[in-house]
């Protein structure tokens, strides 16, 4: 696994903050980004649904388009479509970029989903190691170094993910588009890897350190390891 470096700049989605000590004052500071997480994940399925709600209107408009022409005999149809051609040229590509944009928010959404469960699958891992008496305090401190690293790499793919939601304010081949989106899924899935490598060593750790066979029913059990 990659090491981390824990550091928090000042982009789309991350949080310039003074980290005081303390892990609940860690996990009030993932609680903003995964609230700001969610929030982007609302802004997109509003997205989708007015793309969506665009996307049967220029349906409708092609299949009034389609009746009007089915009416025409053949050589006023030739005639008409290329008189028509420049007129309704804007129309046909604006269908093209909604079907486009709808594809690319839900993709979106997806890696803000993705997002979300990686800061969960902090949560539930570092709560209950926490509670773990194998752990001393030295490798909490650690353990937390290490996940907020992840943490703020995963944060950096997701600002990436964002700029194909603004590049459609601006111009950016689907080419570029894909381009980006591919990229930072593809770290954000090594993100989420790494963190459940992560936690998955020191499950086996707390394990291994066990004195009893009861001991370790109990703790497989509690991490839910089969």
């Amino acid at each position: 696994m990659k090491s981390y470096m824990v550091i928090l700049p000042v982009s789309a989605m991350t949080i310039c903050v003074s980290l005081p000590k303390g892990a609940s004052a860690q996990i009030a500071v993932l609680e903003v980004i995964k609230a700001g997480v969610k929030k982007v994940i609302r802004a997109v399925d509003l997205k989708v649904q007015r793309l969506q709600n665009e996307t049967i209107w220029l349906q409708n408009a092609q299949k009034v388009l389609e009746n009007q022409l089915s009416k025409l005999k053949l050589t006023e149809i030739a005639d008409w479509t290329e008189k028509q051609k420049e007129l309704y040229a804007e129309y046909y590509n604006s269908l093209w970029k909604v079907k486009s944009a709808i594809t690319y928010y839900k993709r979106v959404k997806e890696l803000t989903a993705k997002q979300i469960a990686i800061v969960d699958e902090y949560k539930w891992a570092y709560g209950l190691f926490q509670k773990d008496r194998h752990f001393s305090a030295p490798e909490l401190d650690e353990m937390q170094k290490v996940y907020l690293g992840i943490l703020e790499e995963s944060v950096k793919n997701l600002d990436q993910v964002l700029l194909v939601v603004n590049s459609f304010k601006t111009q950016m081949s689907d080419g570029k588009r894909l381009e980006i989106i591919n990229a930072a899924a593809l770290k954000m899935e090594e993100n989420y890897t790494d963190l459940k490598q992560f936690n998955a060593g020191n499950i086996s750790l707390s394990i291994q350190r066990s004195s009893s066979l009861d001991e370790i029913a109990k703790l497989k059990e509690l991490y839910d390891v089969q």
